[in-house]
C-alpha cells in the first residue's frame, strides 16, 4: 500500500501517517551511524516524511545522528520536529519553558540538526513555573523569526492545551497546532476521553508516540522478556505493559491480524490511525526489518467488523 499523508488538524502542512522517531534509539540503543542511515533511508524511500526528535534524546545525539542520516535528502521533502523542556545540564535555567531556555534551546537544536528551521517545535511537557503568556509569546516569536514553522505540545494536560490556544488568540500570537500524546491499544483512555475532544475542537492534529505500547503489541513478549529487548533495557516500561492480562489480549489479536493478512505490529498501527484526529503514528526502529514491517501499515483501512473484534478483545464483557 502507498503511504498516505494527513494534515495537522486544520493546518496546511501534511505528515506521513507512519513516521520515525529517535526516542531511546538513535545515539542510545543504536550508536552505529551506518545502521541508523540504513533505517532512515528505508523509511524515507517508503514514503515517510516526518522525523521526530527531541533535544533530550541521548542528550542531543538523537538530533545529531538522525539529522546526519537525513542530510542526503532535499530539505523541502522533510518535516523535522524536535522538542525542549527537560534539563540539558545542571544549570538552573537550562530546563523548562522560560523565554531564555526557549531562545537558547532552538539555537542549539538547529546547530545539532544542521538546518535553518524546524518544521514542528514541541514543548515536551507543560511547565507550571512559567506563565502561559511567556510560553506562547516565546514560541510564537520563533515563528515570526523563521526559526520554526509551527509549534505544538507534548503530553500536556487538556486544560493547559486549551489555555495555550486561548492565550494565543487573546494575544494575537501563533497557537499550538499539534499535540504529541501517548496512544495505543493498551494506553487509550486519556487520549480518547481527555485530549482528542480538545485537539479536534481547536483544529489541532495529534502525532502519537508509542503506538505499539513499547513493543508489547508486536507479540515479541508473548513468552517473556527476551535478552536485549527494550523491556530488558528499560524495566520501568515493562512494569507498565507486561502483565498476564495484556499478554492474553496481544495473543488474541494475532487471529484478527492473520485474518487481514497483517502482522500484529501493522494491526496496532492501523488501529491507531483509524482515528481521524490522529495525523501520524510515530514508530521506532533499531533494525531495518522493523521499519519495513511498520511501513506495511501505510494505507491500511481496518474493516468495521475487525475494529469490533478488536474492541471485544481489548474490553471483554464482564
Amino acid at each position: 500500500m502507498a503511504m498516505r499523508y494527513r494534515k495537522l488538524g486544520k493546518w496546511g502542512i501534511k505528515v506521513s501517517e507512519i513516521s520515525l522517531g529517535a526516542w531511546t534509539t538513535y545515539g542510545d540503543a543504536v550508536k552505529d551511524r551506518k545502521a541508523i542511515k540504513q533505517i532512515v533511508k528505508l523509511a524515507y524511500d517508503g514514503g515517510v516524511n516526518f522525523f521526530d526528535n527531541a533535544d533530550a534524546y541521548a542528550k542531543g545525539l538523537g538530533e545529531e545522528t538522525m539529522s546526519q542520516a537525513l542530510a542526503d535528502f532535499p530539505r523541502h521533502t522533510l518535516v523535522l520536529s524536535t522538542k525542549l523542556f527537560w534539563p540539558m545540564s545542571d544549570d538552573v535555567n537550562d530546563r523548562g519553558l522560560s523565554r531564555k531556555h526557549i531562545h537558547e534551546s532552538i539555537g542549539r537544536s538547529l546547530r545539532r540538526m544542521g538546518t535553518d528551521y524546524i518544521d514542528l517545535y514541541f514543548c515536551h511537557r507543560h511547565d507550571p513555573e512559567t506563565p502561559m503568556e511567556e510560553v506562547v509569546s516565546s514560541m510564537s516569536s520563533l515563528i515570526d523569526r523563521g526559526l520554526i514553522l509551527y509549534w505544538g505540545t507534548s503530553e500536556w494536560p487538556a486544560a493547559r492545551i486549551v489555555e495555550a490556544v486561548q492565550v494565543a488568540k487573546a494575544g494575537g500570537w501563533h497557537p499550538p497546532v499539534v499535540e504529541q500524546p501517548q496512544y495505543s491499544m493498551l494506553a487509550r483512555e486519556r487520549f480518547e476521553k481527555e485530549i482528542l475532544p480538545e485537539t479536534e475542537r481547536y483544529g489541532m492534529g495529534a502525532v502519537v508516540w508509542s503506538p505499539l505500547a513499547q513493543g508489547m503489541l508486536t507479540g515479541r513478549y508473548d513468552k517473556g522478556i527476551p535478552k536485549g529487548s527494550r523491556f530488558e533495557r528499560y524495566p520501568q516500561f515493562a512494569s507498565r505493559f507486561v502483565t498476564e492480562e495484556n499478554r492474553k489480549k496481544v495473543k488474541a489479536l494475532k487471529k484478527v491480524a492473520d485474518s487481514l493478512g497483517l502482522t500484529r505490529t501493522q494491526l496496532a498501527l492501523a488501529w491507531v490511525l483509524r482515528q481521524k484526529g490522529v495525523s501520524s503514528a510515530i514508530t521506532g526502529a533499531t533494525k531495518p526489518e522493523q521499519i519495513e514491517e511498520s511501513l506495511g501499515a501505510a494505507g491500511v483501512d481496518l474493516p468495521p467488523e475487525a475494529v469490533e473484534q478488536i474492541e471485544g478483545i481489548l474490553n471483554p464483557a464482564e
